[in-house]
């Protein structure tokens, strides 16, 4: 198995040459054609200053040139940081100063903004920009030691401030390994990709079951019912968060003859309901497999290929992984059945927060375990339930909200005395962010707060709704309930 990343990339570049890797709207890329690409656009980042270890920062929308990108950034043995669209000025800036990358590559109307937060050591190029008139010749791979790291994935913490998590060659080699085995990959396969790329699922797990398998993507700018359900006649497995899921069941064209080419439905980045397990099983007759997953992990747990999958269930451990159930406080295991921490270990976990070694120690256990902050069980026959989370995360749309950042902006606010951030159920995103304030005054406009946060937040960390109370339920510690607050408006928006 290759620890050197690129060099798994290779290892499938060359063995399925001739055959068409990419499938766009414009036009079929085979293996061949990326390889030699990537190769070119390579020698171009070394001339812009990338140099190996060098951190490449890239905010731009879903495009096969975007993948190009990274795949030449891993083959200049450079560190790939791939950002969220979605992100203000505000938060880039911290982006750009805690990573210093020499070089963002954005769209063409966030030029003047990376050129404003990066001063004079950035360069700042567009996709177009970077790809014009490449240079004939392709820069070598440059080796890396399996430790090396491969990129950088920022995740928000309780504090508010985003955390860089490394991932390693080896972790990412490692896990797209076990997962083609795990869930059967092919290059017969063709998998539909609706999924963002600045993440996990969409780069990672995705991009890398289809390359070292030696399948061919469908790649969609987006998720979008109607159209995936036109692929579907072609296609053999779709990779989605749960919304995609509820969309497709919600369109009555998604029906049991149109999903019947299909081999597999892979289902992550956020609990998929019972009811939506169910319901798809129902409406098609497929069983979606779930996995559980983080961006300090990649793939932890899956639901087997063969056999059971079970409906509120996150599987089994995979291949390579060893998983624990323990005590927060002490590190102490737990007993079969009982509820604790999930805590994991394996070539797949994380290299540590980026230049945070406190942080980094905190979240291990001195065996080497990583503290995933879930809460879980292990069932009889070793099936992983989650059953909620230590912290306050919430999952909406597949996408990582910690309550504390959006909290943060909230009380900063000279209207809001006040304020608890929580996420509800939603049958669309899973999770919906709720905020429950406490007005400072009498005037309070909860849309023009609303309409303020988009202008300091990801549009996703926004509030669906703000709620406001004459106070914040507490308990004898002065600590806000926010169990209370879930229970009371977990039906708010029909969840």
């Amino acid at each position: 198995m290759a620890s050197d990343l690129y060099s798994r990339f290779a290892t499938s570049f060359a063995a399925h040459a001739d055959k068409v890797f990419i499938e766009d709207e414009g036009r079929h890329w085979t293996y061949r054609e990326i390889e030699t690409v990537a190769g070119r656009l390579a020698s171009r980042l070394a001339a812009l200053g990338l140099a190996p270890g060098e951190r490449l920062l890239v905010q731009t929308d879903k495009s096969v040139e975007t993948l190009i990108l990274y795949f030449a950034c891993v083959r200049a043995g450079a560190i790939y940081l791939p950002l969220n669209t979605d992100y203000t000025e505000a938060e880039l800036a911290y982006f750009v100063a805690d990573a210093e990358p020499v070089l963002a590559v954005c769209r063409e109307a966030s030029t003047a903004v990376f050129a404003r937060i990066g001063g004079d050591g950035l360069a700042v190029r567009t996709l177009a920009q970077l790809f014009a008139d490449l240079p004939e010749a392709q820069a070598p791979p440059v080796p890396r030691e399996a430790d090396d790291i491969a990129a950088i994935l920022y995740t928000s913490g309780t504090t508010g401030k985003p955390k860089g998590a490394m991932l390693s060659n080896r972790n990412l080699a490692s896990n797209g390994e076990v997962l083609i085995d795990y869930w059967r990959f092919s290059s017969d396969d063709r998998l539909i990709h609706a999924l963002p790329i600045f993440h996990v699922h969409g780069l990672f797990v995705a991009v890398h079951c289809a390359l070292f398998s030696g399948a061919t993507m469908i790649f969609l700018a987006k998720f979008d019912p109607a159209t995936v359900i036109g692929h579907m006649a072609h296609a053999s497995v779709l990779m989605g968060v749960p919304t995609f899921y509820t969309r497709l069941l919600a369109d009555p064209a998604f029906t049991r003859a149109v999903a019947g080419p299909m081999r597999l439905f892979v289902a992550g980045s956020a609990p998929l309901s019972a009811d939506t397990f169910r319901a798809f099983e129902e409406r098609t007759g497929h069983r979606v497999l779930e996995r559980y997953g983080m961006t300090e992990t990649g793939m932890l747990t899956s639901n087997p290929y063969d056999g059971e999958r079970r409906a509120g269930s996150v599987g089994l451990p995979l291949p390579g992984v060893e998983l624990r159930i323990a005590e927060f406080e002490s590190g102490r295991e737990l007993a079969q059945g009982e509820v604790g921490i999930v805590e994991v270990r394996g070539a797949n976990i994380f290299r540590g927060y980026w230049r945070n070694p406190e942080k980094t120690a905190s979240e291990f256990r001195p065996d080497g375990y990583f503290i995933t902050g879930d809460m879980g069980l292990i069932e009889p026959d070793g099936y992983v339930q989650l059953v909620g989370r230590e912290k306050d995360l919430i999952i909406t749309g597949g996408l990582n909200v910690y309550p504390a950042e959006v909290e943060a902006v909230l009380d900063d606010r000279a209207d809001i005395a006040e304020a608890a951030v929580i996420g509800v159920p939603h049958a669309d995103f899973g999770e919906a962010v709720v905020a429950v304030v406490r007005p400072a005054g009498d005037a309070f406009d909860k849309d023009a707060v609303r309409a303020a946060l988009r202008a300091q937040l990801a549009a996703f960390k926004v509030p669906k709704d703000i709620l406001t109370v004459d106070a914040l339920p507490r308990n004898t510690m002065g600590k806000i309930q926010k169990k209370l607050l879930r229970e009371r408006y977990a039906g708010l928006f029909g969840g």
